[in-house]
Formats: C-alpha cells, sequence, structure tokens
C-alpha cells in the first residue's frame, strides 16, 4: 500500500533522519541514533495524530515508513562501522567478493542444473540447487580472499563465513522480492535499467554488511 502525495512532509522526515545516519556514524556520534530515532518516531505520531485522511490506513501508512528507515539506513549503516575498523576496507571488499560470487554461482548453477523451486510464492525462477551452487561459491570467495589478502581467516572460519554470508545475501534477495511481491510490482526502480532497480543490487548486501561487521568487530577485534 503506498503512502501518495498527502503524506510527502511524513516521507520527506523520514528520509531526511535516515540521512543522518552514515553521517552520525562516520563522525562516532552512534549514541546520537536512538534520541533521533525516537524523536522522530513521536514526530510522526503527531503528524498522523493530527493530518490523517483514512483512519483505517494510518497503521499501514505509518509502518511503511518506520520500515524504510529500517531496512535502509539503517542495515546499509553498518558499512560506515566496518569501513572503520582497522581492516575495515578488507572486510568491505571480503563481503563484495562473497556476493557477487554468491550471485554468479547460483545463476549458473541454477540456470544448468536448476530444477527444484527454493521459493516459488516469493521468487518462482530461483532453485535449491542455485542457492547450493551460491553458497559454495560465498566459500570459494572467501578461501581465495584467505590465500591473497585476508590471511588472517581459518579454514574452517573462511568456510563459515562464506556460508554465513552467502545465505545472509540470498535471504536479503529473497526478502526484498518478496517486498516487491507485496507491492505488486515488477522492478523495485528504473535508475539502472534491465537490473531491476537500485534496490535490487543492494538487497543481498543489506544483509551482508551488518553480519560481517558483526564478525570482523566481535570474532577478529576489528
Amino acid at each position: 500500500m503506498g503512502l501518495g502525495s498527502s503524506h510527502l512532509l511524513e516521507q520527506r522526515l523520514t528520509a531526511l533522519t535516515g540521512a543522518c545516519v552514515a553521517p552520525l556514524l562516520v563522525i562516532d556520534h552512534s549514541g546520537l541514533l536512538i534520541p533521533l530515532l525516537t524523536g522522530t518516531f513521536l514526530f510522526l505520531s503527531l503528524l498522523f495524530l493530527f493530518r490523517f485522511k483514512t483512519l483505517e490506513n494510518i497503521h499501514h501508512q505509518l509502518s511503511w515508513l518506520l520500515f524504510g528507515f529500517f531496512y535502509l539506513p539503517l542495515l546499509l549503516g553498518h558499512l560506515v562501522p566496518l569501513r572503520l575498523l582497522d581492516q575495515g576496507q578488507r572486510w568491505i571488499f571480503l563481503t563484495l567478493m562473497i556476493i557477487m560470487s554468491c550471485d554468479t554461482f547460483a545463476y549458473f548453477v541454477g540456470s544448468k542444473i536448476g530444477k527444484r523451486k527454493l521459493y516459488p510464492s516469493v521468487s518462482p525462477n530461483k532453485s535449491v540447487e542455485g542457492a547450493i551452487g551460491g553458497l559454495l561459491g560465498s566459500v570459494f570467495a572467501v578461501l581465495l580472499a584467505r590465500y591473497t589478502f585476508m590471511p588472517v581467516i581459518g579454514l574452517v572460519d573462511g568456510v563459515l563465513i562464506g556460508l554465513l554470508l552467502g545465505t545472509a545475501g540470498q535471504l536479503g534477495d529473497l526478502f526484498e522480492s518478496l517486498l516487491k511481491r507485496a507491492c505488486q510490482v515488477k522492478d523495485s526502480g528504473n535508475i539502472i535499467p534491465g537490473h531491476g532497480g537500485l534496490l535490487d543490487r543492494l538487497d543481498s548486501l543489506l544483509f551482508a554488511f551488518p553480519l560481517a561487521y558483526y564478525i570482523a568487530r566481535y570474532a577478529y577485534g576489528g
């Protein structure tokens, strides 16, 4: 359900709040995120309280706005603290390698031998065989990185990281497909012709970057 033009003020406020996430993380003021989110929620609540037109749609519209904040700025915002870690640049490159390798292996394996549907109600073109191929590609990417620029990752750890981030990426892809199905649209946008929209290029990374950050920080000490 869309928000429509009657809630442009609310949409702009939420977009502005989301745009503040990355700068706050860059200047290491992550503690301000909670009051920022709290203030935004309270202000949105008052706007909806006194500006509503259709009472039955308020919970849907408010939920869409808040979901937009959590889904994009908060998840993708993990890219900032990940980059600020001592080995952050390498972890970012590793995550990109894993997701790209996962997508590539999943596509070729799925197109060649894919028979069993993975989740037809959400993404009818994806297969179980393709998903397994994607995970193998993710592990391959980590092992390749281990012998080139990430020697700190052990062999067993590399397999686990590949499986974890590969799974996260595929789940992120499926979740974005779920949203498109719910909104009854084929593509998330038309900025990148032939690629289904910008969100289709980021959906896997939205789930993978937060996990990569917590692995890098707590399992490898940054």
